[in-house]
């Protein structure tokens, strides 16, 4: 399916969050040991993307301390898409889900290299916890990935460059 004439292209950096109704949408991101998840409603082509960053904070927040939801973090990006799906009446059922990213960007001895690990479970977890799984998962590995989705059409393209060394 060809892109829309008036294509809104949004790029999407780590802690970042995008959800849009407007079919002629195009989200994109780079990702290394981050992890987006996709949400996509085939018959009303919209939908959203996350790019969290670790599977929750370190310290836990009150809805007194912490004004807004960060999307850094994996837990709360799931209160994020579930706003969104209760401000529009869907129920999370309808969508389609995919998980992207996780992968290792430092040797494997390195504290840093379970972060993409982490981050796979608790998108899994997220999407669990919505009584939701994913239609499809490129996870793990290393290197990073270039991940682009289209609203109009559900397509998620996926390009990972392994690290060479």
């Amino acid at each position: 399916m060809t892109a829309p004439a008036q294509l809104i292209d949004i790029l999407l950096q780590p802690g970042d969050f995008y959800f849009s109704t407007d079919r002629n949408t195009r989200i994109r991101t780079l990702l290394g040991s981050c992890v987006s998840v996709t949400f996509w409603h085939p018959k009303l082509k919209l939908g959203g993307m996350s790019h969290f960053l670790l599977p929750e904070r370190k310290t836990k927040h009150t809805a007194a301390t912490t004004p807004h939801l960060d999307a850094r973090y994996a837990n709360e990006c799931f209160q994020l898409f579930s706003r969104e799906l209760k401000q529009l009446s869907l129920p999370a059922s309808q969508f389609q889900t995919k998980i992207f990213g996780g992968a290792y960007m430092f040797d494997h001895a390195t504290n840093a290299a379970g972060i993409g690990q982490m981050n796979i479970l608790a998108a899994r977890q997220g999407l669990t916890g919505m009584g939701l799984h994913a239609l499809s998962e490129h996870v793990g590995g290393q290197g990073h990935r270039n991940v682009i989705f289209e609203l109009w059409s559900g397509d998620v393209w996926v390009r990972q460059v392994t690290n060479h060394r």
